[in-house]
């Protein structure tokens, strides 16, 4: 079965008006003065006053576009491009494959960032409280559009059980993976850190499968449906 066409085509992306471009514009001119001052003195001495001078706005119009500094840093425009491009996949594709997919695609949208800026926005996850706490509360607005995406594939319920729990773990995990790397000094490879937790949520650890396997087949352990294995 031929792929669909990606949601991330450029001659699928309708051009925006002349008002949208400008709150693009003052958005990309906000993060930019933010970004520029937590290279400058830190993210702790950025203000969010600093910011809008810098970003020749008001401080008023920096919090309109994003309600806390902690926003300027986390908000991007991933989610519905994600979402969309799920929705995009063959209707028989595993759904493994497609999440790799997809997952690729984001890795590729971020890799158009400047580099040092990715491995900036990930180290202020790992080491500033207030980023990963914000982090976590927009966890759900996240977990809810790929709750949707997945149940618009799959035809289930997106406020199911089984929808939100493999939803807010995916999100969970690649959370993770981006502290994992900003902990690992930027060293590993991003893109197959992602495949290993995919691979983690998909089959669990390792060590786990091992076990269970040896529970099964030596009966080894208390609890097993025999009892203890008697040597």
């Amino acid at each position: 079965m031929a792929a669909a066409r990606s949601a991330l085509s450029p001659a699928d992306v309708p051009r925006p008006g002349l008002r949208e471009r400008k709150k693009t514009k003052t958005r990309e001119a906000i993060r930019a003065a933010t970004y520029g001052l937590i290279r400058q003195q830190g993210y702790e001495a950025t203000t969010v006053e600093q910011i809008a001078e810098r970003a020749e706005v008001s401080p008023s119009t920096v919090l309109r576009y994003f309600p806390t500094k902690e926003d300027i840093v986390l908000t991007d425009e991933y989610d519905p491009v994600m979402a969309a491009e799920l929705a995009a996949r063959p209707a028989g594709e595993p759904w493994s494959a497609s999440l790799r997919h997809v997952l690729r695609k984001a890795l590729d949208l971020g890799a158009g960032e400047e580099a040092e800026l990715t491995r900036l926005r990930t180290r202020l996850l790992a080491e500033v409280p207030a980023v990963r706490s914000r982090m976590l509360e927009n966890m759900s607005a996240t977990g809810r559009v790929l709750a949707r995406a997945i149940a618009e594939r799959t035809g289930l319920d997106p406020a199911g059980l089984e929808v939100r729990i493999v939803s807010m773990s995916l999100v969970g995990g690649l959370m993770e993976v981006s502290r994992y790397w900003a902990e690992h000094d930027h060293e590993e490879d991003l893109a197959e850190l992602v495949d290993r937790a995919l691979d983690a949520l998909e089959n669990g650890l390792p060590a786990l499968r091992e076990g269970h396997r040896e529970d099964h087949r030596g009966c080894h352990l208390e609890g097993c449906p025999e009892g203890p294995r008697k040597d």
